[in-house]
């Protein structure tokens, strides 16, 4: 993420934090948020809005919309950047192995001993757990809809995008509707509206020089690692493109990974159906990001 985009965030306290403080809060998180990527933006909003005040409810809307509206998983761009305003690219860094660290430790020890545990999304424990998930959400979003819809309009806005969404699940519906909030907002709502959020002061990040060679490299790799791994051969080479490629072409994140992943891995051979299943199951069991799939796919090839 550039500088500007960043900027919009509107971090509400302008001094830094150590990384030890950073990873330390996201650890917690990372051994705690069950539930998947919904309930992780509960968790969050609870940790950096009510309890650690590092960012304001406006604030963090703008960048749970921003983080939404980009490809990969959404919960984990969400940490890695508030880690970077509150402690720059160490900061990032802590809050991404913090927040991820936990469940790929763990999904990586699973895919080493797959055949030994079984699915361990059969068990009513696991339903307890999704159960007591939804109370985080429905917290998180019953607290976020007093603060950013306090009007008609807004409101209206808000039923309406959960409406689309409902109806038409995908992905395409949920970047529709990002997108045409966004230029209702900027035609009907004006700045004063908004309470100034975005005027808070702002933390050193990382230049918009640094954003566009990011960018860049961004799509060398997303287009360039498919023919260089056909015309290569290697196998290694083919997986990373494949991963590279799923992260880089999944909106919404969460469970709309999974056919990719399956069409990466399972359809030529390198990981069995039952294995596969068997690691989503494990993937729902343990907390953090749903993304570390990724991990356990690969220790099981």
């Amino acid at each position: 993420m550039s500088e500007a985009s960043l900027h919009e965030t509107g971090i509400d306290r302008p001094e830094r934090s150590s990384w030890w403080q950073i990873f330390s809060v996201f650890l917690r998180l990372g051994l705690t948020s069950f539930g998947g990527p919904t309930a992780h933006i509960g968790y969050f909003r609870e940790a950096f809005v009510e309890k650690q005040k590092w960012l304001t409810d406006q604030a963090y809307a703008d960048l749970v919309a921003l983080c939404q509206f980009l490809p990969g998983p959404a919960s984990s761009q969400i940490g890695f950047a508030i880690g970077l305003k509150r402690g720059g690219w160490i900061g990032g860094l802590a809050a991404w192995l913090g927040f991820t660290m936990p469940s790929a430790i763990v999904l990586i020890l699973f895919g080493l001993t797959v055949t030994k545990w079984g699915d361990m999304a059969d068990g009513g424990w696991m339903r307890g757990l999704q159960i007591a998930a939804v109370v985080v959400i429905a917290k998180a979003v019953y607290s976020m809809a007093k603060s950013l819809c306090p009007d008609r309009l807004r409101a209206t806005l808000a039923i309406a995008a959960a409406a689309v969404v409902l109806a038409w699940p995908g992905t395409w519906a949920q970047v529709g509707v990002i997108l045409v909030g966004g230029l209702i907002g900027w035609w009907l709502i004006s700045s004063k509206d908004l309470g100034g959020d975005s005027d808070l002061p702002n933390s050193e990040g990382p230049s918009s020089r640094i954003g566009w060679v990011s960018l860049s490299l961004f799509f060398l790799l997303l287009f360039g690692l498919p023919p260089l791994a056909a015309t290569n051969g290697s196998e290694a080479l083919t997986v990373i493109s494949g991963f590279y490629r799923t992260g880089s072409l999944v909106f919404g994140g969460g469970h709309v990974v999974l056919p990719l992943l399956e069409a990466e891995t399972v359809a030529p051979g390198f990981v069995s159906q039952e294995n596969f299943l068997a690691g989503y199951g494990a993937a729902q069991a343990v907390p953090g990001p749903l993304f570390t799939f990724a991990a356990y796919l690969g220790s099981v090839m």
